[in-house]
C-alpha cells in the first residue's frame, strides 16, 4: 500500500470527530465519547482497507462492517455521511435521535443503508459478525474467489468483550478458523460506571489467543500503526483481534479519558475547547469542501473493485445460481420436493414424533435448497436436524450444509443472524424449546431486523418426561408469541410439521419457530395433502353436525382433543376440533376467516401443555383452557399428563361443563 498521507487522513478523522460532537450536542443525547476516540482508527480503516461502495450499498461482495459498540452510532452516521450514503444527509446528521430520522440512537438494519445489523445489545453485533465471517467463507467455498473474496470488519468496546455473549461468538469463530474476519476493540478502559478495572482484570489477548486467533495492540490514535497492523490482519490464517488503545473522548480538555465522556454530551464549552485541541476551526456541522473531496476519493477504491467485480460475475457461467442464491428464499426443487413428500405422508399416515418428523422433511429440502444450512447446539440427534448426506462445515472445509455449534445456544443465534444477514445462506438452528431463552436476544433482533431465521426447538412440552421442571418449557409458547414479528408454529403430525416447514420457508420478512415433540404423535389428516392447511395458522380437522362447542388445541395435545371428541360424542355432544399450528397467522386472517373456523355462540375451549397466556385472544376471557398454570414434574410422559390433567377425559368433562 502506498505511504499515509497525515495531513489528509487527520483532518479527515477530525472530521468524523466533529459531526459526532456537533450531533450529540444538539440533540442534547448521546455517546460522543466512543466516537471521538476510535475516529483516527476507523478512518483508516474506511478510507484505506473497507472495500465497500455508496453508490451501490448491497453489493454481494462487499466487506462487511459491524459497529458492535452500537452506542457510539455517530461514528457510523459520521462515516456514511462523509463516504457518500445517499440515507445519511447533513440533515439526518442534524437530526440525529429524532423521530424518524436515519440516524436512530443505536445504527437499525434496514433503516439506515449502509448499516449491516443493528446493533445496541453489547455482545450482539460482534457475535453476528461470525455469521457474517462465515457466510462468506460457505459461499467462497461454492462459487470461488472470483465471487466471493471479502472481509468482515468489527469495531467492539470493552462492554461487547465483557457480554457472555462473546465468549461463545469468539470461541466459535477461533474453531471454525474464520481468517477473514478482524476486530479492532476500542481499549479505552473506560465504561459507564469508570474504569474497566472496577470489573474486569481479564487478559483479552491472551483469551483471544486461547481461542484461536491472532492478536495485535498497537496505539489507537497512532494512524500509521493502525494501517499496519489492518495490513498484518489481511494476512493471517485465523481471526484476528487488534487492541487499539484509545483515549475516550479524545481531544475533550477536562473529559477525555473519562467515563463523563461516555453517554452524554460534552456541553458547549467542554465542545468548544476540544475543537480547537484538535485543531478544528469550523462551525457546527460545517466539514470543508477540501476534506469531503479526500473522503469521496477514498470511495474510488471500491467503486472500481465493484466494477471488476460486476464483469467477473455477468462473465460467470453461474451468475444465475449466484443471484438466486441472493434472491431466493423458497427454491422451485424444495417446493417440488415437500410437496411429494406431503402427499406420500396423506398416504402412509405415520405416527412420528414431529420432532423425526421434521427430520424427515429436512431430507427432502435440504438437497433441493443448496443455501438451506443448519446446525444445532451439541443436540442434532434429539434436534433432528442433520440429514444423512448433510457436509460438515469446519474450518478449511466450508462446502458443507451443516454446522456443529457446540454448547453454545447464545452465540449460535446470533451466529444465524449473521449468515441471514450476509446473504445467500438461509440458515436454520436447533436447540430445546426450553433454551430459546438463551437464544432470546438474536430472536428478537431477527425479529426487529425481519430476519428469516428458522428455529427448530425440540422438547416441547411436559411431553419430554423424565427430564424434569429445568428442561418442561410452560411460559416459552407464551412468550415467544409475544414478541413481535415471530411465527410460533406447533404441529400436531407429520403432514401438519411438512406444512409448518413451508410456511416457515416462504416467509421471508421474519423468523419462524417451529416446536417439536419428543414423544410420538398420532396421524390425525384425512385429506389429501393438495392444500397447505396449516399456512392459514388454525383449520377445522374434525367437525360434526350442530357442534356445541369448539374445542381449539396444537401439538401433541391434539391428539388428545380428538379422542375428546370420541368420549363426547357417545354422550351426545358433538363438537368441532380445530387444529391451530400457529396462532400467529390465524390472528393475520381476516375476521370472515376466523368466523368461520371459530363461529361465534359456541363454547371455546383450548388445550396446550403450556400456560395460558395469549390464548384469550382466540378464547376470550370467558374461554376454558386446558393446560399448565406452573412448572413441570420428574416422571414419564404419560404420568405427567395425568398428573396435570390434560387428558382427553378432563377435556371432555370441561366441554360438558359449557354445554
Amino acid at each position: 500500500m502506498t505511504a499515509l498521507d497525515l495531513n489528509t487522513l487527520k483532518p479527515m478523522a477530525n472530521a468524523v470527530r466533529a459531526l459526532a460532537m456537533d450531533a450529540v450536542e444538539q440533540a442534547k443525547s448521546g455517546h460522543p465519547g466512543m466516537p471521538m476516540g476510535m475516529a483516527d482508527a476507523a478512518t483508516v480503516l474506511w478510507a484505506r482497507h473497507l472495500k465497500f461502495d455508496p453508490d451501490h450499498p448491497l453489493w454481494p461482495d462487499r466487506d462487511r462492517f459491524v459497529l458492535s459498540a452500537g452506542h457510539g452510532s455517530m461514528l457510523i452516521y459520521a462515516l456514511l455521511h462523509l463516504t457518500g450514503y445517499a440515507d445519511v444527509t447533513l440533515d439526518e446528521i442534524r437530526n440525529f435521535r429524532q423521530l424518524g430520522s436515519k440516524t436512530p440512537g443505536h445504527p437499525e438494519f434496514g433503516h439506515t443503508t449502509g448499516v449491516e445489523t443493528t446493533t445496541g445489545p453489547l455482545g450482539q453485533g460482534l457475535s453476528t459478525a461470525v455469521g457474517m465471517a462465515l457466510a462468506e467463507r460457505i459461499l467462497n467455498a461454492r462459487f470461488g474467489d472470483d465471487l466471493a473474496d471479502h472481509r468482515t470488519w468489527v469495531i467492539a468496546s470493552d462492554g461487547d468483550l465483557q457480554e457472555g455473549i462473546s465468549h461463545e461468538a469468539i470461541s466459535l469463530a477461533g474453531h471454525l478458523g474464520l481468517k477473514r474476519l478482524v476486530v479492532l476493540w476500542d481499549d479505552n478502559s473506560i465504561q459507564i460506571d469508570g474504569d474497566t478495572a472496577l470489573a474486569e482484570t481479564t487478559d483479552v489477548l491472551k483469551r483471544f489467543e486461547s481461542a484461536g486467533w491472532a492478536t495485535d495492540a498497537v496505539d489507537g490514535h497512532d494512524m500509521e500503526a493502525v494501517d499496519a497492523a489492518l495490513e498484518r490482519a489481511k494476512s493471517a490464517d485465523r481471526p484476528v483481534l487488534i487492541a487499539c488503545k484509545t483515549v475516550i473522548g479524545f481531544g475533550a480538555p477536562t473529559k477525555a479519558g473519562k467515563a463523563s465522556s461516555h453517554g452524554a454530551p460534552l456541553g458547549g464549552d467542554e465542545l468548544a475547547a476540544a475543537k480547537k485541541a484538535i485543531g478544528w476551526e469550523h462551525g457546527a456541522f460545517d466539514v470543508p469542501d477540501t476534506i469531503r473531496a479526500d473522503w469521496t476519493a477514498a470511495t474510488g477504491r471500491g467503486a472500481q473493485a465493484r466494477a471488476e467485480w460486476q464483469t467477473r460475475l455477468e462473465t460467470s457461467s453461474r451468475q444465475e445460481e449466484f443471484e438466486r442464491a441472493f434472491t431466493a428464499r423458497f427454491t422451485a426443487p424444495a417446493a417440488t420436493a415437500l410437496e411429494a413428500w406431503r402427499k406420500e405422508l396423506a398416504a402412509e399416515k405415520p405416527d412420528l414424533a414431529s420432532r423425526a418428523a421434521s427430520g424427515k422433511v429436512l431430507e427432502q429440502i435440504v438437497p433441493a435448497m443448496r443455501e438451506l444450512v443448519g446446525g444445532s447446539a451439541d443436540l442434532t440427534g434429539s434436534n433432528n436436524t442433520r440429514t444423512p448426506n448433510q457436509g460438515i462445515i469446519q474450518a478449511g472445509s466450508y462446502s458443507g450444509q451443516y454446522i456443529h455449534y457446540g454448547v453454545r445456544e447464545h452465540g449460535m443465534a446470533a451466529c444465524a443472524n449473521g449468515l441471514s444477514l450476509h446473504g445467500g445462506v438461509r440458515p436454520y438452528i436447533g436447540t430445546f424449546l426450553v433454551f430459546a431463552d438463551y437464544c432470546r436476544p438474536a430472536i428478537r433482533l431477527a425479529a426487529l431486523m425481519n430476519q428469516p431465521v428458522t428455529y427448530v426447538f425440540t422438547h416441547d412440552s411436559i411431553g419430554l418426561g423424565e427430564d424434569g421442571p429445568t428442561h418442561q418449557p410452560v411460559e416459552h409458547l407464551a412468550s415467544l408469541r409475544a414478541m413481535p414479528n415471530v411465527r410460533v408454529f406447533r404441529p400436531a403430525d407429520a403432514l401438519e410439521t411438512a406444512e409448518c416447514w413451508e410456511a416457515a420457508l416462504t416467509h421471508d420478512t421474519g423468523p419462524a419457530v417451529l416446536a417439536l415433540s419428543r414423544q410420538k404423535l398420532p396421524f390425525l389428516r384425512t385429506d389429501d395433502a393438495s392444500e397447505n392447511l396449516s399456512a392459514r395458522g388454525a383449520y377445522v380437522l374434525r367437525d360434526a353436525d350442530d357442534a356445541k362447542a369448539v374445542i381449539i388445541a396444537t401439538g401433541s395435545e391434539t391428539g388428545l382433543a380428538v379422542e375428546a371428541a370420541g368420549l363426547l360424542a357417545r354422550k351426545d355432544i358433538p363438537v368441532r376440533i380445530v387444529s391451530a399450528p400457529c396462532l400467529d397467522l390465524f390472528l393475520e386472517e381476516d375476521r370472515a376467516y376466523q368466523d368461520e373456523v371459530l363461529p361465534d355462540g359456541l363454547p371455546r375451549i383450548a388445550v396446550e401443555a403450556g400456560v395460558r397466556q395469549g390464548w384469550d385472544a382466540v378464547i376470550g376471557r370467558d374461554g376454558a383452557f386446558v393446560g399448565m398454570s406452573g412448572f413441570g414434574a420428574s416422571a414419564p410422559a404419560e404420568a405427567l399428563y395425568e398428573h396435570f390433567g390434560i387428558t382427553p377425559k378432563r377435556i371432555a368433562e370441561i366441554v360438558a361443563e359449557r354445554v
